[in-house]
């Protein structure tokens, strides 16, 4: 361990994942655990910077796309969660019998979010005629609303979202990003005049998650979930899973095809061209701020966090190297510096406390600030700053065009966590060639077309779970693992948060 993580005692992150996460979490000041309720974390001031930074990524992929931002009440009546779980549980009964969903009578079921949701059920001193409760995710609030807004096919598609605060009773260990109570949440919903239309939907949203994964430099895996795994309320899921460091996964985001099921349950019917009404089919697609804890996890080394540039709270870090004499030149050569890189739209801090540099620089490092600038008095003469990746490699800059530089070395760091992901990607998925020896820190691929009994004593047996069907298949056929069937199917497992 070298003197600067010595000194902050920082764990090995290969080493010991589970002690370095929690520690740079707050070392590098994104949320305060100390907050009285378990799983509640409050935000400090970089750490939500760099989750606004990542919710304007999103902003700008819903605007691109013709979604409205909308915002809902934080509270829903008790009844329309009654009305959700009836929902649920008749789905998930024609699922198991394998009967069209009409066919079926709704039925109360105990399930869904009733045994996750925080209830409030009295005002000042009164009893509430009808409970509520804090939104656990907003299918049901929402579509309360659609039948209001849909009158026509012409009020179709409607496609809105929400950035809201969610709230779930999580009963196991929490974790910062991964594993929390109070969820900062992203959630679009659309609707459609017809089952093509909404699967239309579903590929927009798996290319939008493409464009921010880019930007966040991350490794992921997509995967259309095992019918047992599916959401009961759902056509199918596809579910977006990051590939932490030491191997398990982590779901970041999820598509829902919910064809007209809800639509039938909440009439959401629309006037089609015909003069008939016809029932809309439905997508939801969410994300959540688990998207800064796959960040965390995945770019960060035994020196701290390392924060892709798009979402780098601070970009670029100003280091003057102040001594005795010629100190002010120093620092007005700092000062432009920062100013000109600013005007083109650049995040620059100048660090002007009173510490020794290599002080400054762990800060910087433990914060994973994408690239730091050194401007000392030689510097100065020599009309350079010297410049340090976060990612590794130094080389001074001439000032004079310093921004063209500066583009040029984010796009390297960027570059560099993007390559990292990716040979991370190769080394962790390997073939399933069988069912003894599963190595700690894989994820296994294979060709499957077996039947739910087979995923069932492969799951016992490697203490793996069904990701599902990777939406990117063998282009070749191969033999399935259990049944000996051609198929092109290719089917993950691993271990998960």
């Amino acid at each position: 361990m070298g003197k600067g993580r010595a000194k902050r005692g920082i764990p090995s992150k290969s080493e010991d994942f589970n002690a370095w996460y929690p520690f740079i979490v707050e070392a590098a000041e994104l949320v305060d655990k100390r907050y009285p309720i378990k799983g509640m974390d409050v935000w400090r001031p970089y750490g939500w910077k760099t989750m606004r930074l990542i919710d304007a990524i999103t902003h700008r992929e819903m605007e691109a796309t013709d979604h409205e931002e909308v915002n809902f009440p934080l509270l829903i009546p008790e009844n329309l969660l009654e009305k959700e779980n009836a929902l649920v549980a008749r789905l998930k009964k024609a699922r198991e019998t394998g009967v069209d969903p009409d066919e079926l009578r709704d039925e109360v079921e105990e399930g869904g979010f009733k045994k996750e949701v925080y209830w409030v059920k009295h005002a000042g001193e009164n009893d509430l005629d009808i409970p509520m409760f804090l939104r656990p995710t907003s299918e049901t609030a929402m579509y309360t609303m659609f039948p209001l807004w849909i009158r026509s096919h012409t009020d179709l598609p409607l496609k809105i979202y929400q950035m809201v605060n969610t709230f779930r009773y999580e009963t196991k260990q929490t974790r910062s990003f991964i594993r929390v109570r109070e969820i900062h949440f992203f959630e679009a919903h659309t609707a459609h005049a017809d089952e093509e239309c909404a699967s239309m939907q579903i590929k927009q949203d798996l290319e939008i998650v493409d464009r921010i994964m880019h930007e966040l430099c991350l490794p992921i895996i997509k995967a259309k979930r095992p019918i047992w795994d599916t959401f009961p309320g759902a056509w199918y899921t596809i579910a977006i899973d990051a590939i932490m460091p030491n191997g398990r996964t982590l779901q970041v985001a999820s598509c829902h095809h919910y064809r007209d099921q809800w639509a039938k349950a909440f009439d959401i019917s629309y006037e089609n061209n015909e003069g008939e009404q016809s029932y809309c089919h439905q997508t939801t697609y969410g994300m959540s701020e688990r998207l800064l804890g796959a960040v965390v996890g995945m770019h960060g080394d035994d020196y701290g966090l390392i924060m892709p540039p798009t979402i780098a709270p601070i970009q670029i870090v100003i280091i003057p190297i102040v001594k005795k004499e010629g100190g002010e030149a120093v620092m007005a050569a700092a000062s432009e510096l920062a100013n000109n890189l600013r005007i083109v739209g650049y995040r620059v801090k100048i660090d002007d406390r009173d510490l020794r540099p290599g002080n400054k620089y762990y800060d910087w490092e433990i914060k994973g600030v994408p690239l730091r600038l050194e401007l000392g008095q030689r510097d100065l003469d020599n009309g350079n700053a010297f410049s340090a990746k976060r990612t590794g490699g130094k080389e001074p800059i001439p000032l004079d065009d310093a921004s063209i530089h500066v583009r040029r070395l984010l796009g390297e760091v960027a570059d560099e966590l993007r390559s990292r992901s990716s040979k991370h990607t190769d080394d962790v998925i390997q073939p399933l060639t069988s069912l003894e020896n599963i190595e700690d820190g894989k994820i296994y691929e294979m060709a499957f077309d077996g039947t739910d009994a087979h995923a069932e004593h492969i799951e016992r047996k490697t203490g793996l779970i069904f990701l599902g069907d990777a939406t990117d298949p063998f282009t070749e056929e191969k033999e399935c693992f259990m049944s000996g069937k051609l198929t092109t199917r290719r089917v993950l497992l691993a271990r998960t948060y």
